[in-house]
Parts: C-alpha cells; sequence; structure tokens
C-alpha cells in the first residue's frame, strides 16, 4: 500500500478481492488498483478485519436477492480505521477504528465508506472479535428484541446455533433471561450448551418432536435462517402470541438459477401466515429494512444497537465465536472452511501481514 504524507493529497493502492462470475471458491481474483482520494462525506478505511457469511456464499453463486452485477469486490462488513476524510467530514475522525455493514466491498485492503455509515468502536476490543457482532451481532439483536420483541422468561427456537449470526442470537437471548433451544449437528452439542442452549441434533428426523416436548406450551419465538419444507413445522412450533422471524433461505443454496422467485414465493408464504386470525406472527427479516424511508433513523437503530452489542462484548457477557482467521489473500481457503458446515461462529479475514 501507498500513502502520501497529507490527508488532502492521499493517494491509496488497495488490494481487492474480485468476484469475477458464478465461480467456485479458487475462481475468486486479488487485484491492485488505485482509490480515488475521499469524496465530500467519505472516509478511506483501512481494513482490520472482515469477514465471510453466508451473503457472500450465495453472491459466489449469484443467488443473492438483490446482488450487484459481476464483477464486484464482496464482503459485507468491515472493521477498521480511518485513515483520510473527504470534504464535509470532521479531521478528528482520522486515526480513529470505525464497523459498517457495506453489503459489498469489504474484502479489500483499503475502502471507502459513507460517514455517515461508520459506527464507531472502542480501541480496546479486538477487531476480529468485534467483526463477529457486526452483521451477525446487529441481525440477532434486531431479530430479538426489536422484531420479535421477546421477554425475559420467554423460550426460543434458534436453528443453526453453532453459526455466525445463531451463536450471537443465543448468547444475547441468554443475557435477557430467555430460554433458548438451539438446533445443530451433534458435534457442537457441547459449544451449543456452553452458550447456554439446550442443543437439538437437526439432522434427527423427530428434531421438531424433541422441541416440542421441551417446550409443550409452544415457544415465543423461532429464527429459521433455513426455510425450505421444514419452515411448517416451525411455525407450528410456536404458542399464540409467539413470533416466526425467517433470516435466510439456505435450503435452497445449492440450487440452480437465480434466487429472486424463491424469495418472493417465501416472502408471499410469510405475508399470508402473519395476516391469518391464529395470534401468530411471521415476517423475513432484512437488515435493511427502513433504511429509504427514515435513513437517519435506520443509521441510529444501527449504531445503538452495534454498542448494546459492544458493551455486553467488553462486560465479558458476550464471547465472540472466531470459527478461523485468514489473511486476505488466503480468501480462497476461508470461503472453503465456511461453506464447509463444520464451523462454530464466523470465518474471519485480516490484512496480510
Amino acid at each position: 500500500m501507498e500513502e502520501t504524507a497529507t490527508t488532502e493529497e492521499r493517494t491509496m493502492t488497495a488490494t481487492e478481492i474480485v468476484l469475477p462470475g458464478p465461480v467456485q471458491p479458487e475462481g475468486l481474483q486479488v487485484r491492485r488498483r488505485d482509490l480515488p482520494t475521499p469524496a465530500a462525506g467519505q472516509v478511506l478505511v483501512r481494513m482490520e478485519a472482515t469477514g465471510v457469511s453466508f451473503a457472500e456464499q450465495q453472491m459466489r453463486r449469484g443467488r443473492y436477492y438483490d446482488q450487484p452485477a459481476f464483477p464486484f469486490v464482496p464482503g459485507y462488513d468491515v472493521v477498521g480505521t480511518a485513515v483520510a476524510v473527504g470534504a464535509g467530514v470532521d479531521q478528528a475522525m482520522i486515526g480513529r477504528r470505525y464497523a459498517s455493514i457495506t453489503k459489498v466491498g469489504g474484502w479489500a485492503s483499503h475502502l471507502l465508506v459513507d460517514a455517515a455509515d461508520l459506527m464507531p468502536v472502542p480501541e480496546n476490543l479486538d477487531p476480529a472479535e468485534v467483526e463477529t457482532l457486526i452483521i451477525n451481532g446487529i441481525t440477532a439483536w434486531q431479530m430479538l428484541h426489536r422484531t420479535a420483541q421477546v421477554r425475559s422468561g420467554g423460550t426460543i427456537v434458534v436453528l443453526g446455533a453453532n453459526g455466525g449470526v445463531g451463536s450471537v442470537l443465543v448468547q444475547i437471548a441468554r443475557a435477557a433471561g430467555i430460554t433458548v433451544i438451539g438446533t445443530a449437528s451433534a458435534r457442537h452439542h457441547d459449544a451449543v450448551r456452553e452458550l447456554g442452549a439446550t442443543p437439538v441434533d437437526y439432522r434427527d428426523p423427530d428434531a421438531y418432536e424433541q422441541i416440542r416436548a421441551l417446550a409443550p406450551e409452544g415457544v415465543d419465538a423461532v429464527f429459521d435462517h433455513v426455510a425450505g419444507e421444514n419452515l411448517v413445522k416451525s411455525w407450528g412450533l410456536l404458542r399464540k402470541g409467539g413470533y416466526l422471524c425467517v433470516y435466510g433461505n439456505a435450503s435452497t443454496v445449492n440450487d440452480e438459477g437465480g434466487n429472486f422467485w424463491p424469495t418472493m414465493a417465501l416472502f408471499s408464504r410469510l405475508l399470508l401466515w402473519n395476516y391469518l386470525p391464529n395470534g401468530r406472527g411471521a415476517s423475513f427479516f432484512s437488515i435493511w429494512a427502513g433504511k429509504k424511508l427514515n435513513p437517519k433513523a435506520f443509521r441510529a437503530r444501527r449504531r445503538e444497537d452495534l454498542q448494546q452489542l459492544l458493551s455486553l462484548l467488553a462486560q465479558g457477557a458476550l464471547k465472540p465465536q472466531i470459527a478461523a482467521q485468514f489473511p486476505l489473500s488466503s480468501v480462497t481457503d476461508a470461503m472453503r472452511l465456511a461453506e464447509s458446515r463444520t464451523v462454530l461462529g464466523k470465518v474471519v479475514l485480516t490484512p496480510d501481514v
């Protein structure tokens, strides 16, 4: 990386990971390019940690809803230090650490981010640990506390309790005094117990019957990232007043073709269920909901929720689950591991030394 001495005239050669089209993990490309100086309202961020989420796995296949046209740089979220700012941005931001949900662009040594989308991160926290709490943590927090609004004393089901979102969701629910039943493969059951949930093997044909036995009166919420043929069973676990929060469609991960119509079909089914006169609710959670209607309020909620998560982290009440760390240039290995369905937590990318 090459930097000039002054903020105003700073130039930067960034290393980026490019997704050229629907490719296997080894088809990801490394490129170097000169970034322009930050425009008005922008900040140049030096990446300290980014991650591999289910979104990038779907983008690799061209199956993520509303993804950009190929080629592009993936990377849904990032933690980094501000190294230069554009016109209208407070110079005091330079040298400070921030987090951002970028949707794309995070797999880079340096990137340009709108200042309004940056969320402050305390310097004493590990960037890799913070990275596990950005998209995954804010998703978990908003689903639990803003969408389903589960109260202390309630009971929830978390499908994929060993995953990036699931492992955070279990912990913040337990911190709020909520009982958690979590599905995971048998090899992760001890880890799920340590997180505070009662594990159920999702591969067991009687998994849903086991969950019903643990909560015979029904549960307050089910958090389902799989959808697919078992979605009706997730809906059936709810008590009156319960809520089904779907935040993914992992059951279609290996399907061919685009994901638009399967997503629309899922939205329609949940919408219908939500309006049935049965005292239960359902929706598909989107972390981008509300941005266009009221961007100021949208960003304020996001900052507030991340600060809640970072406070739990600082207190030791939340333990980030880092499955593995890879340098940015080893993104192929990182992607393969993330897609292996064997990990506990999130795979994190850090700068090359």
